[in-house]
């Protein structure tokens, strides 16, 4: 299960940083390093099994019926790129402490690269098609906080944006390629997919599948036309900057095109896209490049251009061009973030990155200028770096490669080594050499250890790499074997080869590219304005503008504004669906006599019609419309209860005793009548009688189909697997409690949002309005009668006692979790009507949020329980306890849900009611303190 721990180690350790940042800094550090290093450290107790081409592999079932399963694989190439994911991901965590200002949140930003740490390690090591798409998103999320970390700078703010537009765009169509693919080859297992390659290349959605994974590993690793988000999510932080966009978040399309080579990577039309797709974006990135003047802008560009490399390789359909491939995605990883770093190192130090601005800092910051130069010669592929070997082997299988003739993409290739080399040695020698010139008032040298040390062991690895580039040969052989599919005789690795081809192109690269920089003034003018209208930026933002008044204009046209027209639209709408489905079905015949009706159910029939009649009647007098439809709401329950349905009686009654008392209260807030009459759509009438005739004869229909149903698979279940007999609680706790924690999930959001609603109520101008708010009637002097709260004290003991026992009855009798807590909250409500807020709220002592949270956890946990025993997730486990003097008493693990149902429904409930109450405390209309209340206001003090 070490494939689960190091996945998870970063997500959960993501909570430590914001905990241990009160202590300070370093330990801040420290909690974040601890997951990164533990996590390595079994990644790498894996080598050996890895090496042999033995994987690791984790399966649980998650949702079984869709193909869903927490499935984690180790293979050479998930262990190849988590290695990395890794071991720059500490380097960075080290080098963030020294970078980031002392007044910055360091526990948040730590938290969020851990975020993004697991997120990436689950993509790489995941081995279910749709677990992959959870994570992959996950990544585009957590980017978009990092990216936008520092939120106050408008640059970061729409960087994080266009990232998040961009790859999100990207994360849709893979999400449709992926599960297109699943269902073609019949399993969404990516260890399974090679072996179905032919049945998955002779389906017609072939083409289709490899258009969609191709979008969305072309957003994520920023290939042309979607280049343009990279350079601009550089407003973020640098050490970000060095970790997603050199060793991480970019490499994501890589991995994702290396994964699926064995399937997709020798057909034409692969090789075509790829290659040609990768060729352009390397071409473009690299002339950009060259041109820009902020340091981090050209490595941006620099990192384009990288990238669209190692996607020409993957294009190639060859073994040893996939190797050659991961050879440079280890290399570049180590130059690339050494250099951000290296650039971050002289922002930090002169304030700035422009090369216009800044030169001849090797004379103050002779550290950083070699440790700059080192990295940048290694970009430029300058033996004896390792650059310079990832770059032969690129070379030696270009100028093997057949792709259009062989001489197109020859030039092409040739063409951006040139470029290449030219803004490597521009970058080192612009910045580093020459005159020495700063920004005014500012003396800068070499930073402390903490930044300085993270680059100086990337360009050890740089060196030694270079040197001995046969010591990661075990490491990109695994990597490779697993793209493959398959062992092939690998390339061998070595700094020197002897004379060929591939060290003439290199030769020439240098001395053309070292002309370049020499008159780069001579040629950046002309450059510059063939490269830049290829940016993309500005045609996106057009597009989004575009998008944005079709929107509108949409709006404008559909949204009236009033509420009949939305409802009658809604109803037309699933008329149609309901027509259409009955018209392709096999009709109706009724298989069923109808139930006799007794003068009870007329009774009920009756008075429900004529409290909805008068409803109609007096909608626009708001408070007998609230009343009404609580009486309508009654006679429901009356009619489940007649149905022989309790359950859903308890739950009607309860529902509609707190939901008219939060209406009443909300009413305070409106105007007591309609003050201006709102026309009716035309045939409104005749609609809705239409409506209610087909919904009425849909219900008389299913009445009296006597057809398969799973009311029978329920019945006989209930007892022999949910432990209960009362099979709605068993249904919403055990066979469909997935979907009960997504319920209360959301009504736990629903809650907070009507919080973050109703506290700017009390802000500002609205709060003004508030204070001086006038009621057109006078308010009762006697705010809460003495009898009135004495009753509702002593009836607080009974209501709790029977909220226990419809909690605990609940699964063998009707009750439950979602009923009790509509019963506490009623007891809730009851108190506060008698007491007022502020006396109820002091002995409740526990915050409505605290509640809610809580409730959640528990439910949560309940179901990672069953998990954690071998068992789906919220697989409930039953039996009997022997009490002596009582007996066998029957407890089920659901019980553990039903208390966080109840914990939630009722933290949503009470945290509705005492917004409402603040407002009317603020109104006037609601005293802050009761009579009875010990903490009496002075006699001098004004009662609200």
């Amino acid at each position: 299960m070490s494939a689960s721990a190091i996945v998870a180690l970063p997500l959960l350790g993501a909570i430590l940083p914001p905990l241990f940042a009160r202590a300070g800094r370093t330990p801040a550090l420290l909690a974040a390093l601890a997951p990164s290093v533990v996590a390595l450290l079994l990644l790498w107790g894996q080598a050996a099994s890895v090496f042999s081409g033995v994987p690791e592999e984790v399966y649980v079932p998650w949702v079984p019926a869709l193909g869903l399963e927490w499935a984690l694989r180790i293979d050479g190439l998930g262990f190849f790129f988590a290695s990395l994911i890794l071991a720059i991901g500490i380097l960075i965590f080290i080098y963030s402490r020294g970078y980031l200002a002392g007044n910055e949140p360091i526990g948040t930003f730590y938290a969020y690269l851990l975020l993004f740490q697991g997120a990436m390690l689950g993509v790489v090591l995941a081995d279910n098609l749709l677990l992959l798409l959870v994570f992959w998103e996950l990544t585009s999320l957590s980017s978009f906080l990092l990216i936008g970390f520092w939120c106050h700078l408008p640059d970061g703010r729409r960087g994080a944006r266009l990232a998040l537009a961009i790859t999100g765009a990207g994360g849709l169509a893979l999400l449709a390629g992926l599960i297109l693919l699943g269902e073609v080859a019949g399993t969404y297992r990516l260890s399974e997919l090679a072996a179905r390659q032919e049945l998955i290349l002779a389906s017609p959605l072939a083409p289709a599948i490899l258009t969609l994974i191709l979008l969305g590993a072309f957003t994520k690793s920023a290939q042309f036309p979607f280049h343009f988000w990279l350079p601009h999510a550089m407003a973020a932080p640098t050490p970000v900057s060095a970790y997603l966009h050199s060793a991480t978040m970019v490499k994501a399309g890589l991995y994702l095109l290396a994964r699926v080579w064995p399937v997709f990577g020798q057909t034409d039309a692969w090789v075509v896209w790829v290659t040609g797709v990768g060729a352009a974006t390397m071409l473009l990135g690299a002339t950009i490049a060259l041109f820009k003047d902020d340091l981090k802008a050209l490595l941006a560009y620099s990192t384009v251009s990288h990238l669209g490399l190692v996607t020409m390789l993957l294009g190639l359909g060859t073994p040893t061009a996939v190797f050659a491939a991961m050879l440079h995605v280890l290399m570049h990883a180590t130059f690339k973030a050494a250099l951000f770093m290296n650039t971050g190192i002289v922002d930090h130090e002169t304030g700035l990155r422009d090369l216009r601005r800044l030169s001849g800092l090797a004379k103050v910051m002779p550290l950083t200028a070699g440790l700059g130069t080192l990295a940048a010669l290694s970009m430029a592929g300058v033996p004896p770096l390792n650059g310079f070997v990832s770059k032969e082997a690129m070379l030696v299988e270009v100028l093997a490669a057949r792709w259009g003739g062989g001489w197109p993409l020859w030039g092409l290739v040739g063409l951006a080594a040139i470029l290449s080399a030219a803004y490597a040695f521009r970058y080192f020698s612009a910045l580093f050499f020459g005159p020495l010139r700063l920004p005014e008032g500012r003396i800068p040298h070499d930073p402390p250890a903490l930044l300085w040390g993270p680059p100086l062991v990337l360009v050890v690895a740089v060196v030694v790499l270079g040197l001995w580039p046969s010591l990661a040969e075990p490491l990109l052989a695994a990597a490779s074997a697993a793209a493959v599919g398959a062992h092939a005789p690998w390339p061998e690795l070595a700094l020197w080869h002897g004379f060929g081809a591939p060290l003439v192109v290199s030769a020439v690269a240098f001395v053309i590219g070292a002309a370049m920089v020499w008159h780069y003034r001579a040629l950046s003018g002309r450059v510059l304005a063939w490269a830049l209208p290829f940016d993309g930026r500005r045609a996106f933002f057009s597009a989004q503008e575009w998008l944005v008044r079709g929107a509108h204009r949409l709006i404008a046209r559909v949204h009236s504004g009033v509420l009949g027209r939305y409802v009658l639209l809604l109803a037309v709408v699933s008329l149609a669906a309901l027509a259409l489905g009955w018209g392709m079905g096999e009709g109706w015949r009724p298989q069923r006599a109808p139930t006799p009706m007794n003068g009870l159910g007329l009774i009920f029939a009756g008075v429900g019609l004529a409290a909805i009649g008068l409803v109609v009647r007096w909608h626009h007098k708001r408070l007998r419309a609230v009343l009404l439809t609580g009486a309508v709401g009654l006679v429901v329950s009356l009619a489940f209860l007649h149905a022989s349905a309790p359950d859903l009686a308890l739950t009607q009654i309860s529902v509609e005793a707190v939901t008219t008392v939060l209406l009443l209260l909300m009413l305070f807030f409106l105007p007591q009548h309609d003050t201006e009459p709102v026309a009716k759509p035309r045939g409104a009438a005749a609609a809705s009688i239409l409506i209610g005739a087909v919904v009425g004869l849909l219900a008389w229909v299913m009445m009296r189909n006597d057809g398969p149903n799973l009311a029978d698979y329920f019945w006989s279940r209930s007892v022999s697997e949910g432990g209960g007999s009362n099979v709605v609680n068993v249904i919403l706790v055990d066979f469909r409690g997935y979907d009960t924690f997504g319920e209360i999930t959301v009504l736990g959001i629903a809650a907070l949002v009507i919080y973050a609603l109703l506290q700017g109520m009390q802000e500002g101008v609205a709060r003004e309005h508030l204070h001086a708010w006038r009621f057109p009637f006078a308010l009762s002097p006697t705010r809460h009668p003495l009898p009135f709260a004495v009753t509702a004290r002593v009836m607080l003991p009974f209501l709790l006692m029977a909220v226990f026992y419809i909690f605990f009855r609940g699964h063998n009798a009707p009750g439950g979790g979602f009923i009790a807590a509509l019963l506490l909250a009623l007891a809730f409500l009851i108190q506060y009507m008698a007491s007022g807020l502020s006396w109820t709220m002091h002995r409740m002592r526990l915050d409505a949020h605290v509640w809610i949270g809580t409730g959640l956890l528990v439910a949560g946990a309940t179901g990672m329980a069953a998990m954690g025993l071998g068992a789906p997730f919220l697989r409930s486990a039953h039996g009997e306890v022997h009490i002596p003097g009582i007996g066998p008493v029957p407890l089920a693990s659901a019980m553990g849900f039903d208390l966080g149902v109840l914990l939630t429904v009722f933290g949503a409930v009470t945290l509705a009611l005492v917004q409402l109450a603040h407002l009317g405390q603020l109104a006037g209309f609601l005293p802050s303190r009761t009579p009875m209340d010990p903490a009496r206001p002075k006699p001098s003090e004004k009662e609200g």
